[in-house]
């Protein structure tokens, strides 16, 4: 049998025999039921007879797929991304922002924020406009504004003639303009306005995001109290940890109450720095998101992010032209999707497959306040749910119980009658 596709996928759905990854550790020979959208039962044991029609009260059809030899995660969760396919959420159409919805369900990304990268405020609010619509719709788990609100010094690829300070009423405008679908906020604390602007995203039940920041320790440790959670790509786009000015990565990672995240494409941050802040924070506190431009998924070229132009070489994101951002070369997001991310974690980190899942589903869906829906493999969870290869290479998607990239057939999958 081969697993149907999203259009005529059995309303049951028996996974079997996978090694299935979940909280408290890996199940051998798993197996996990699925009926419509949703996961009603996590066990272990040879795999079942197909369900039979008698078996359902509405009389549906079942399916059992062997995933023998396979690994079932959580579907990822990923609170930072910008673009793929060849597309932007900042164009600012349906089309395009389903261009990048698809692109990373396609690489298991079940979940995810729309990130906005610095424009005009005019210009992120008609974003939000269209955004927040596929946020309504499902398809979005809401908007994340990468800017203004940033330092010049730190500002990586964000344009400089549009940067400004975080005026509290110009970011609660925006977050307005988002109609309740804003769920993060990146902003430089130091700046005039920042901590005041941090203690308003507070009370608007809106994270905070440290980054793009030139802050010292003090300030960082200040708008952790204030009630900023999360740092944006720790490392990047802030001064450097040392050791007489310890900064904002030492404030952020000292501090239990802030989820870090991280860019594993072995650009951004080395493995050896990368293996710091997962014992420092703990796999409990690690987000990994790709920061990815529309060059995720795609080959290398020139692609736009926001009003700037990058060019990618040999996977690469960099800024094209003089003037812009922190000037041409300096790196300009990834073109990373989570499933590499994953598998680099694993095969050449050496990090722990289940503080791997944590890192790439559960901590992201809890950081969202989600993970009542999302992040694992448990019951009465939205069966969102990745297959791997012993390689760690993604053979199967599915999504709300509905296959995005089906698995291939093993061999021992049956079909109910």
């Amino acid at each position: 049998m081969t697993p149907s596709h999203a259009s005529d996928a059995p309303a049951l759905i028996v996974l079997a025999g996978a090694r299935v990854v979940r909280p408290h550790g890996v199940v051998e020979g798993g197996r996990v039921t699925v009926t419509d959208r949703r996961i009603v039962a996590v066990g272990r044991g040879e795999a079942p007879r197909a369900p039979s029609p008698a078996d359902r009260p509405d009389g549906g059809g079942a399916a059992v797929v062997d995933l023998s030899g396979h690994w079932l995660v959580p579907g990822f969760v990923d609170a930072h991304v910008h673009g793929g396919g060849g597309a932007s959420f900042s164009a600012g159409t349906v089309p395009e922002a389903m261009t990048v919805i698809e692109t990373h369900r396609r690489h298991g990304t079940t979940t995810m924020l729309a990130s906005t990268v610095t424009s005009a405020l005019t210009d992120l609010a008609t974003q939000a406009g269209v955004l927040s619509e596929l946020v309504e719709e499902g398809e979005l788990a809401g908007i994340h504004f990468e800017g203004p609100f940033i330092s010049d010094r730190r500002r990586g690829a964000h344009d400089p003639a549009l940067l400004r300070s975080p005026d509290p009423a110009e970011v609660g405008r925006l977050i307005d303009a988002a109609r309740g679908t804003a769920r993060m906020v990146t902003l430089a604390p130091e700046l005039p306005g920042g901590l005041d602007s941090v203690r308003l995203l507070r009370e608007r039940g809106v994270i905070a995001a440290v980054g793009h920041t030139d802050g010292d320790y003090d300030t960082t440790r200040e708008a952790v109290e204030a009630g900023a959670r999360v740092a944006t790509h720790l490392f990047s786009g802030m001064p450097p940890l040392g050791h007489r000015a310890p900064g904002p990565v030492t404030a952020l990672l000292e501090d239990e109450r802030v989820t870090v995240e991280l860019l594993n494409d072995g650009v951004h941050v080395h493995p050896a720095v990368l293996g710091m802040a997962f014992r420092t924070a703990g796999a409990a506190r690690v987000a990994f998101v790709t920061d990815a431009m529309g060059a995720a998924g795609m080959g290398d070229g020139v692609y736009p992010l926001g009003p700037l132009r990058v060019r990618v070489t040999d996977g690469v994101a960099r800024l094209d032209a003089a003037g812009e951002g922190d000037g041409p070369g300096a790196l300009a997001g990834s073109t990373l999707t989570l499933d590499r991310a994953f598998r680099r974690a694993v095969t050449v980190d050496g990090l722990p497959v289940t503080d791997v899942v944590r890192a790439v589903s559960q901590t992201p869906a809890r950081l969202l306040g989600i993970d009542d829906r999302v992040g694992s493999v448990e019951e009465g969870m939205d069966a969102d749910l990745v297959v791997l290869d012993d390689g760690f290479h993604v053979v199967g998607v599915m999504r709300r119980g509905r296959w995005v990239v089906p698995p291939p057939a093993t061999g021992g999958a049956t079909a109910g009658s």
